[in-house]
C-alpha cells in the first residue's frame, strides 16, 4: 500500500482521501503502524482533504502497535485540520490509551468527548472502564 501510494506520487497522480484511506486502513489491518503514520503524514503534508476513516485506521494502527503517544499525536493532528473529530477517533484513542496504561489520558479524552458532545457508545465506555481497571483506579 505504501509503494502504491509512492508510486502515484512518482507519476504525479494525485493523491486523494480515498485511496490514502485505503492504504492506511491496509496498513493498519498489517499491523504496520510506522507504514500508516507515514502514509498519513504524506496526507497531511500533501495537502490531501483528510478525513475521520484515514485518521481512524492510522491511531487504530498505533493502537496495534503500542504507540498510544503517536495516537494522540495524529488525533491532535486531525483536531487541527479541518477534519470533524468523530467517537470512532476518539474510541480508537482512547482505546490506545488504555493498551498503553495511560488512564488520566484516557479519562482525558472520554471527558473531551463529553465536552463536545460527541455520542459516547459502549466502546466508549468499555475502553475508559478497562484503562482505569489497568491502572488500578477502579473508583473512578
Amino acid at each position: 500500500a505504501l509503494h502504491l501510494s509512492r508510486m502515484m506520487v512518482l507519476n504525479r497522480l494525485q493523491l486523494d482521501a480515498i485511496a490514502c484511506s485505503a492504504a492506511i486502513s491496509a496498513c493498519e489491518k498489517g499491523d504496520e503502524w510506522q507504514n500508516a503514520l507515514q502514509l498519513f503524514s504524506m496526507m497531511v503534508q500533501s495537502e490531501v482533504e483528510s478525513d475521520t476513516t484515514a485518521a481512524s485506521a492510522a491511531v487504530s494502527s498505533c493502537k496495534k502497535g503500542g504507540r498510544w503517544e503517536m495516537a494522540l499525536q495524529v488525533l491532535a493532528m486531525t483536531a487541527q485540520s479541518k477534519v470533524d473529530l468523530d467517537t470512532i477517533i476518539f474510541n480508537a484513542a482512547i482505546s490506545a490509551c488504555e493498551n498503553g496504561s495511560e488512564w488520566e489520558k484516557a479519562l482525558h479524552l472520554f471527558n473531551e468527548m463529553v465536552q463536545i458532545k460527541l455520542e459516547l457508545d459502549k466502546v466508549s465506555y468499555g475502553a475508559a472502564i478497562r484503562a482505569c481497571e489497568k491502572g488500578g483506579e477502579w473508583e473512578r
